[in-house]
């Protein structure tokens, strides 16, 4: 038995829903001579070199005086990393035909409200889903991890996990899954695939896009394990 957890706080939730409405809202309210709807839409179609043009034509306008250029820039980066990765989120987790469970250091009325306004329930299906009321400490812990794997009937040597914190990372290679780190959608600091990478990735997804072939790979390594435990 195989399974696959995902966390839902960085990797479901803010990679289907930021550009559609925390990343719109956020910039309508820093930036609000500009119509973002539009500039969104249009950005959604561009190119990696019209992207650029476009993230430029941004920094020109000033932010109000609350607001701190590290702000600016932190919001123009993201909206670059969105544009990358916010799709195919609900088609790559409901094609994948594994148990699937989601962690989350949310309360469970979040995780739910989340994956019903980001229609990822219905993708996901009843799976489980299991939050840090459930554990000693909050999440990150690798008990979350391993409560997950117990109700999953399976053991976490075959888990695989997707995970974009260093923290999740950590916790989850910790509990003996297998992690994949996710940077398409919450970091914008170009060191982040290195960090998750050093607490434990043993890949990293820019785009959730490419989680089948890496859910292939892992599959393809944990036959050549049990076979050459037959062999021996």
């Amino acid at each position: 038995m195989k399974a696959l957890i995902f966390d839902c706080d960085g990797v479901l939730v803010d990679s289907e829903a930021l550009a559609e409405e925390t990343l719109e809202t956020h910039l309508g309210q820093w930036l609000p001579d500009l119509d973002i709807p539009t500039l969104l839409s249009q950005a959604l179609g561009m190119t990696t070199a019209d992207i650029l043009k476009h993230l430029e034509q941004l920094s020109r306008h000033q932010l109000p005086p609350d607001a701190s250029e590290r702000v600016d820039s932190a919001i123009e980066a993201r909206l670059a990393r969105e544009l990358t990765a916010i799709a195919g989120v609900h088609d790559a987790v409901s094609s994948l035909d594994l148990p699937k469970a989601v962690v989350s250091n949310s309360r469970r009325c979040r995780v739910l409200a989340s994956l019903a306004t980001t229609q990822l329930e219905e993708a996901l299906g009843d799976v489980p889903i299991f939050t840090a009321e459930q554990v000693d400490n909050p999440k990150p812990d690798p008990a979350i991890y391993r409560l997950a794997a117990h109700e999953l009937g399976c053991p976490p040597s075959r888990c695989l996990v997707v995970e974009d914190s260093v923290a999740g990372v950590t916790a989850a290679h910790a509990a003996g899954m297998r992690v994949i780190g996710f940077v398409g959608a919450s970091h914008i600091d170009d060191e982040q695939p290195n960090r998750l990478l050093a607490a434990g990735a043993w890949r990293i997804l820019p785009h959730m896009r490419g989680l089948r072939a890496l859910v292939d790979e892992w599959q393809l390594h944990l036959q050549g394990q049990d076979n050459n435990e037959t062999a021996q």
